[in-house]
């Protein structure tokens, strides 16, 4: 079920940590939040797969990172427990370099600076404790999902960074049917779903936009109602409060459209992001349960392993 609302305006990896931002009107560094003029830090989580490959070697991806604010990337490879330099039959420690050489190159040649970091444990942990360590405002992760045996791994990393990081995490869709792999939307921001349910993490997950917005051109405002749904403050309705939301969108020249559904909230998200085609839809991982480390969120979740586009998420605050 759709309530759409009228406006006059139209709006519309791999591990990380986030500090303490948040901010209204006020200068971004008054609050702490990283602008696209302060030199943002983002580490890239790659497994060296074809999969990370095509996210890493497309020119528009880079390009939207660099249009943000993120004008350093810093390459995280966790090498599992269990592989060995001397296992018989593969070089591990060449193929690395060689491919981390080819990565370094590829985005030094976009204007952005690299660092590379090659370490051993288990791959959300240490994704997100270099996060922390290098002060990444955000951590990237490709995932093509849970399509096959091989996919796994980097399907539970996935779900285990979602569930964990410490700063926003981008979901970078990959093509899952092929083996020659390409961003499914390499235009990372062009197009963002906002979801809230009005709690404290969805409006941390809207000042994102502070920094988004330089690559937004449209956004569109999602909120589902259910029986138990929080309600935004004072006596205003969910319509009014996402007509509030888009004025500031549009003073910052996104244009913005809002729409209040009705039902299950995972479900009615992962239809908006069918009917409107964003790529990427951003979404706080919080939301009202203090479970959330354990569960995540179910509708998070659900969003991050049942979208089809890129999924830009913001945890709360909270470290490693």
């Amino acid at each position: 079920m759709i309530a759409k609302v009228a406006v006059t305006t139209v709006v519309s990896i791999h591990d990380g940590g986030f500090a303490d931002r948040s901010f209204d009107d006020r200068t971004n560094s008054d609050r702490g939040w990283p602008a696209a003029s302060m030199g943002m830090k983002a580490v890239y989580a790659t497994d060296l797969s074809a999969a990370s490959e095509a996210a890493i070697e497309t020119d528009t991806c880079l390009e939207c990172l660099d249009r943000i604010g993120v004008d350093t990337l810093h390459l995280v490879t966790v090498v599992p427990a269990n592989v060995h330099a001397g296992t018989p039959g593969i070089d591990h420690e060449k193929r690395r370099r060689r491919a981390l050489r080819r990565y370094r190159e590829t985005i030094e040649a976009a204007g952005l600076e690299v660092e590379s970091h090659v370490v051993r444990g288990t791959p959300h942990r240490r994704i997100n404790g270099i996060a922390e360590t290098v002060g990444a405002d955000l951590t990237i992760v490709g995932s093509r999902g849970k399509r096959t045996l091989e996919n796994r791994l980097i399907g539970s990393t996935t779900r285990n960074l979602a569930r964990t990081t410490v700063v926003p995490l981008l979901v970078n869709r990959i093509e899952r049917e092929t083996d020659d792999p390409v961003l499914i939307e390499g235009q990372l921001f062009r197009r963002v779903l906002y979801v809230t349910d009005f709690s404290e993490n969805a409006e941390r997950a809207f000042e994102a936009f502070s920094y988004l917005r330089h690559a937004t051109r449209e956004a569109t405002l999602v909120h589902v109602e259910t029986p138990n749904s929080p309600q935004p403050t004072g006596d205003e309705a969910p319509g009014d409060r996402l007509a509030e939301l888009a004025t500031r969108l549009e003073s910052w020249d996104v244009d913005a459209t809002v729409e209040v559904r009705a039902g299950d909230p995972a479900e009615e998200i992962i239809t908006a992001e069918a009917e409107y085609e964003p790529t990427t839809t951003l979404l706080g991982s919080r939301g009202q349960s203090r479970l959330r480390r354990l569960l995540l969120g179910s509708v998070s979740e659900s969003i991050v392993a049942n979208a089809r586009g890129n999924v830009f998420l913001v945890p709360p605050n909270r470290t490693a």
